[in-house]
């Protein structure tokens, strides 16, 4: 990526009324830019963040030559509320700050941040939204609430709603960190080393498969052991967190769900009906989040939808490729694909 331009900024959405009916004072959006604008603003890819994630560890998907060039599209990465860089719990101040921080849903995210493509580039339509994991729900949440202003979406190791499993396992990862005698009273006093090591853990068995483990595929990544692994990729990984932001963006995780607004009341199978964009989804055949399974109930509801999944034993890892070629180039042939139709 160092050869390739990118521009920061931050956007100010001022007071902000959330889903929730609570105003946010200050909302922000911190967001990163690759490429030009065309004359007709028409170029235009949002690459919302994934969990934990900033918009520097999703910037490798970015390069002359691949499904997200700079050379031929705009692409916008706008930080997720509670990514430590857009508004959140360590960055907010009175009265947002500790148990007090106003809860984000993804349709308070996607609504923002149309704001900020409207009001900063004047952009009315995306080539395309690609998103992996909680960015992928982003990236539904925007195909149903703009279905007008959405030609495209990538969904790679993604969901329209967040499944019964996957709250379970976020309640997991959340009791875990929570267990830490740092928390108290709803906030964290002082740094929860023990929450952190606990928490990677239900991470590393989740987040992987079987097979992964079975076959020691963490030699792949330079570790000794799968101690080394666990503390270098997962412990070490989550520790340079805050630990009430990754909390933040739990809440909003395990909500995400299209049809839960004021546009669909619930009606789960109308919002994928209502979507107008073209829809790749490329879940992983080992993914214990985002199952194959809940990408075929999905598909069977869309107007134009197209079912890719990854092949791979990194599980939900493997949308996220930024050391598996194999992985990496089978999800970037699709999106070009996908982009080269319509």
């Amino acid at each position: 990526m160092s050869e390739i331009e990118r521009t920061e900024g931050s956007y100010e959405a001022g007071d902000v009324v959330l889903q929730s009916g609570l105003t946010y004072r200050g909302l922000r959006i911190g967001y990163a830019t690759y490429g030009k604008l065309n004359a007709r603003r028409d170029n235009a890819i949002l690459f919302p963040t994934s969990y934990g994630a900033t918009h520097l560890e999703q910037e490798f998907m970015i390069r002359r030559g691949g499904a997200l060039d700079p050379e031929r599209y705009f692409i916008v990465i706008p930080n997720l509320f509670g990514n430590g860089i857009s508004s959140s719990p360590s960055t907010s101040a009175w009265p947002h700050t500790g148990p007090r921080y106003p809860h984000t849903t993804l349709y308070d995210a996607v609504h923002v941040q149309q704001r900020m493509l409207a009001e900063l580039w004047d952009i009315q339509e995306l080539a395309l939204v690609y998103g992996f994991s909680m960015g992928a729900m982003q990236a539904y949440h925007w195909a149903a609430l703009f279905p007008q202003r959405v030609k495209r979406i990538a969904v790679v190791c993604g969901a329209a709603r967040c499944s019964a499993y996957n709250r379970l396992f976020i309640d997991a990862a959340s009791l875990a960190l929570t267990a830490d005698a740092a928390w108290q009273d709803g906030e964290f006093r002082g740094f929860p080393q023990r929450g952190f090591r606990a928490m990677g853990r239900v991470y590393a068995a989740a987040g992987l498969s079987q097979d992964f483990y079975r076959e020691e595929a963490w030699r792949l990544l330079g570790a000794s052991s799968l101690e080394d692994y666990l503390i270098r990729f997962w412990e070490g990984h989550f520790s340079r967190r805050d630990p009430a932001d990754l909390l933040a963006q739990f809440w909003s995780w395990q909500r995400g769900d299209i049809s839960a607004n004021d546009r669909y009341h619930g009606d789960f199978e109308a919002a994928l009906r209502a979507i107008e964009a073209e829809v790749l989804l490329m879940p992983c055949d080992h993914d214990m989040y985002f199952r194959v399974a809940d990408s075929e109930i999905e598909l069977a509801h869309l107007r134009n939808g197209r079912l890719r999944p990854i092949s791979s034993i990194w599980g939900h890892r493997a949308g996220n490729p930024n050391v598996l070629p194999a992985e990496r180039a089978w999800i970037e042939a699709e999106v070009t694909a996908l982009l080269g139709r319509g």
